[in-house]
């Protein structure tokens, strides 16, 4: 392996494509953070970082405690990569010390912090001529009173930092959704007592179909490398929920509002920019900017685009282009999230059996499963299934 090796900070489906993506060029790939089952890999090698902190401190401060100690002084001249909201907090809050051991992608530290803070995230946006949906800024329960005769719903609760919220509520949703008043008094509270702060945001009409996204790299001079727009077909919970199944598509539009929030922010670095189409006034609206790798990224690279190994050629300084074309209708498929996504929607009216069986009547590309490296899916499956079987038990001893 002549090229230094590469550390991945946090991440789950998307850690796992990197890992292979740079694995199979030759690169040795290190992980602190990820997903358990990202751990089994071939190409990874887990470092033995805690993954919980004692007396309150957060999971980017250990981190970068110990990438900076002396257990790391091996991996000096390494490529670290953030692939999670903490890796992203962890690189900005200590960058320039880590850049004195470490080789860090290009960064405005101001601006990714800015995007990982939904609040900040609108106010640009809105500042840049780009649409959003309605949202108000809640600082405390007053808010709420004052607020209250323009707010519509249903009416999106939602952490500022998603990070935290999902440290404070593991599970599938990012947000609360609320359908009146009594709801959000409760949803507010229920997370303001958790200690996240939050913000109101209108809850845009329609279905998982209606969203879409925009992956670009964006080097020093702030120009983009490479045009990616994909669309969702399915989240699970529907409506809520994460991503369960994406296809690659040709979106002009959501190209040009992006470049738009991109150059009003001054963003350098990976940026997925998610928008939905509001069909009462036919326009696209920001839902939220990730700078850093999403966990759509095996769809980007099994569409010949290798978005990891573009990243880090570019942080070593060499010079790497990647494909102008992909082809259009390649999905994403997660089997068991798409699934019980279908049954909320045959639940709820809106799917049938056949529709839910012809929609997948294609190609599809699976985020975990690869047949020449096998472990990762086995170990999310044993996981999952002991995750329900403990989920059943608990739930029959309680009645």
């Amino acid at each position: 392996m002549t090229r230094p090796p590469a550390i991945l900070l946090g991440g789950d489906t998307n850690a796992l494509s990197i890992a292979r993506s740079l694995g199979a060029a030759g690169v040795r790939v290190y992980t602190i953070g990820v997903a358990p089952f990202v751990e089994r890999s071939k190409w990874v090698t887990p470092l033995p970082v805690p993954r919980q902190g004692r007396n309150g401190r957060r999971p980017e401060d250990i981190w970068a405690e110990w990438l900076l100690g002396p257990e790391a002084e091996h991996l000096a001249g390494s490529v670290v990569m953030a692939t999670s909201d903490v890796g992203i907090t962890a690189i900005a809050h200590h960058r320039p010390a880590l850049l004195g051991r470490y080789r860090l992608d290009v960064s405005d530290v101001d601006a990714q912090l800015a995007m990982l803070d939904k609040l900040a995230t609108y106010e640009a946006a809105r500042a840049g001529g780009v649409p959003t949906p309605l949202f108000w800024r809640v600082d405390s329960a007053e808010d709420l009173q004052k607020w209250r005769d323009e707010l519509v719903y249903p009416l999106i609760v939602k952490p500022l930092l998603s990070h935290e919220y999902k440290e404070k509520f593991p599970g599938v949703t990012k947000f609360r959704l609320v359908h009146d008043w009594e709801e959000l008094q409760h949803g507010y509270r229920e997370l303001a007592d958790a200690g996240l702060a939050v913000m109101l945001v209108e809850k845009i009409p329609g279905g998982d179909e209606l969203l879409c996204s925009y992956t670009t790299y964006i080097d020093e001079t702030g120009t983009p490398t490479f045009d990616y727009t994909k669309r969702m077909v399915r989240r699970n919970p529907p409506n809520e929920g994460l991503g369960c199944y994406h296809v690659t598509d040709d979106v002009p539009e959501v190209k040009e509002l992006s470049l738009q929030l991109i150059k009003h922010t001054g963003l350098r670095g990976l940026a997925v920019i998610e928008f939905v189409r509001d069909l009462r006034d036919g326009r696209l609206k920001l839902i939220e900017c990730n700078a850093r790798f999403s966990a759509a990224l095996p769809l980007t690279v099994a569409s010949g685009l290798d978005l990891p190994l573009h990243v880090y050629l570019r942080i070593l300084g060499e010079r790497h282009e990647l494909p102008h074309t992909y082809p259009y209708g390649k999905r994403l498929l997660y089997p068991i999230d798409d699934f019980r996504s279908f049954l909320a929607l045959r639940r709820a009216g809106k799917l049938t059996f056949g529709q839910w069986v012809r929609s997948l009547m294609h190609p599809q590309t699976f985020p975990v499963w690869s047949p020449r490296d096998p472990m990762p899916a086995f170990a999310r499956g044993f996981q999952r299934a002991r995750s329900g079987l403990r989920k059943f038990v608990t739930g029959r001893l309680g009645r």
